[in-house]
């Protein structure tokens, strides 16, 4: 597997649909263009399982909240109706 990624126009892609495919199911993400504009990137499938623990990477980089979200829209909402 590699980090390059590769680049191919929609006339590209639809005639070598098949070999992209093969090139994604390796690991490789695909950009398609037009006209030069990225307008499509084919990705390894992942499921939300896999998923999780960048997920749990993430929220433990967010700093703490002292209150609730709710709370935040209650006060919110409250301050803009008075």
């Amino acid at each position: 597997m590699t980090n390059t990624l590769r680049q191919d126009t929609v006339a590209e892609a639809k005639a070598r649909l098949s070999s992209l495919l093969d090139a994604v199911e390796q690991g490789q993400p695909v950009v398609i263009t037009r006209r030069g504009k990225a307008i499509a990137e084919l990705v390894p499938q992942q499921t939300v399982r896999d998923l999780l623990p960048q997920l749990q990477a993430l929220r433990d980089s967010l700093p703490h909240q002292a209150t609730s979200g709710v709370e935040t829209m209650r006060t919110l909402r409250d301050d803009i109706g008075s």
